[in-house]
């Protein structure tokens, strides 16, 4: 196979932008740079840039307006495509697949970027509405098993659908609290009680009932290069210098467990290069690993092996579902049926580090 890059010009600048879009450096309304300003950018001609800004336009990306330049869209379509639609996006998936088979990829490997890519968008897209009665809206802690299983959900529902935003255990919480939630996903661990998640939500939904229901238990460690070549082990070789670590935002559980952590050890977090380096996920962060941008994250082994990465385990989590009482007098079979399958356990599984002894467990905190 020649290592030659045999993709056009026009090609590679459209997804420069697509990426800029897709990881929000360019914001819907902005305007991309003119023709002009590509084109001394790229060393290329005027017309290489008006064709990738076309090709861009008919994927509905961006948009061109009299007098004041191109933009990006202010939203991207949403809506339920027609049968023909359709057809054509699965055209469009044959092609892709076709091209980065013949690229020597396995099939095995591209499910899993897609799905890490779907885990990227549903991190960043705002919540759609809640249509009554039909969608429920998640927000909540990142979790790649939920994210495998999700779709699976209206399976075991004609009632319901389930949308997924993913802005941390305390962001689902308190999207919960303030109504811009009908669940939530947390792994919190209170150190007063040594105790997962229930101190939490009887804090942060006073007066509320709620179930909680495991969805698993799973590992988190640290995640480096393949082989460690830094040979960093435990929580204080985060401090050694020259060790780029990327952090969790505020309000992620896996960040409230890190600044316990650093606690036990006596450790001011300034001692850590990239403590204040905030990625959304645990695919983020490993990915971020990857790329070579940073040295080590502290994320659960399935985003480590999703990209071939290394995985030191420190800990045991208790990821659950909080759902209102009444909620889950409405919808809790769905949820519980939906735990419950072979199906669904079996697509959990096949993700390392999670551990099934408790999944569809209910407990009740009031």
């Amino acid at each position: 196979m020649s290592g030659v890059d045999s993709t056009p010009l026009y090609q590679k600048i459209a997804e420069s932008i697509r990426e800029d879009i897709f990881y929000q450096n360019l914001q819907p309304g902005d305007r991309v740079p003119t023709v002009r300003e590509m084109a001394a950018r790229w060393n290329c001609t005027t017309g290489t840039i008006q064709r990738a800004y076309q090709e861009l336009t008919r994927q509905g990306l961006i948009e061109s307006y009299a007098g004041k330049g191109t933009m990006v869209v202010q939203s991207l379509k949403e809506a339920h495509p027609s049968p023909l639609q359709q057809a054509q996006l699965v055209h469009r998936a044959e092609t892709f697949l076709l091209e980065v088979l013949s690229s020597g990829y396995a099939p095995e490997d591209v499910e899993t970027a897609v799905q890490l890519a779907l885990d990227r968008w549903r991190s960043l897209r705002s919540n759609p509405p809640l249509k009554q009665g039909i969608t429920i809206r998640f927000v909540g802690s990142h979790d790649p098993a939920l994210s495998r299983i999700s779709p699976m959900f209206s399976d075991f529902s004609t009632d319901f659908t389930l949308s997924i935003t993913y802005a941390g255990s305390l962001g689902g919480l308190m999207a919960l609290a303030s109504n811009e939630a009908d669940i939530a996903g947390c792994h919190l661990w209170d150190v007063e009680s040594g105790s997962y998640n229930v101190p939490f939500v009887k804090r942060l939904l006073p007066g509320t009932r709620a179930a909680l229901l495991t969805l698993a238990h799973r590992d988190l460690g640290l995640i480096t290069q393949p082989k460690n070549p830094l040979d960093i082990r435990t929580i204080t070789d985060l401090a050694r210098p020259g060790i780029r670590f990327a952090n969790r935002q505020e309000g992620a559980g896996t960040r409230i467990w890190l600044d316990h952590q650093l606690k036990l050890n006596d450790m001011d977090s300034e001692s850590i290069e990239g403590y204040e380096q905030v990625l959304a996920t645990h695919s983020e962060l490993a990915r971020a690993v990857a790329e070579d941008r940073v040295d080590v994250g502290l994320g659960v082994h399935a985003a480590a092996a999703s990209y071939n990465l290394n995985f030191i385990p420190l800990t045991e989590e208790h990821y659950e579902l909080v759902i209102p009482e009444a909620l889950f007098q409405i919808a809790g079979g769905c949820f519980q049926a939906w735990l419950d399958h072979p199906d669904v356990h079996a697509v959990i599984e096949s993700l390392p580090g999670y551990n099934l002894k408790a999944t569809g467990a209910l407990r009740w905190a009031e």
